[in-house]
């Protein structure tokens, strides 16, 4: 999940999100959600995360989602990234549908 959150904020990735869905789905341990202010924005924060799962040995098991798209997802096994266009975040408001879930705090892997 660090690698994920370095990775996207690294890009400049906006109001990166940690939710901890243990407790509360068997899908994975935690989603991580966040959203670029472009299309190529989007892709770039898509690039460096696959980038860097691959230089950590973090096997990734599938992506969803393809240049020019709105959303990507990223499934990492344990941790699941969203990555949304601003406008598709919105949209689908995945906080709102899983607040259940407890954010984690990451704002010591985060540039403010």
């Amino acid at each position: 999940m660090e690698i994920a959150v370095k990775a996207a904020d690294e890009k400049h990735a906006n109001d990166i999100k940690v939710l901890n869905i243990s407790g509360v789905s068997i899908v994975a341990d935690y989603f991580v959600i966040m959203d670029a202010g472009s299309q190529r924005q989007v892709d770039a924060i898509v690039q460096s995360v696959l980038d860097k799962a691959g230089e950590n040995d973090i096997n990734v098991s599938h992506v969803e989602g393809n240049r020019n798209s709105e959303w990507v997802l990223i499934d990492l096994h344990d941790v699941i990234i969203h990555v949304f266009t601003a406008e598709k975040r919105e949209f689908y408001n995945l906080e709102k549908l899983w607040s259940d879930a407890p954010e984690v705090d990451i704002s010591n892997l985060v540039t403010e």
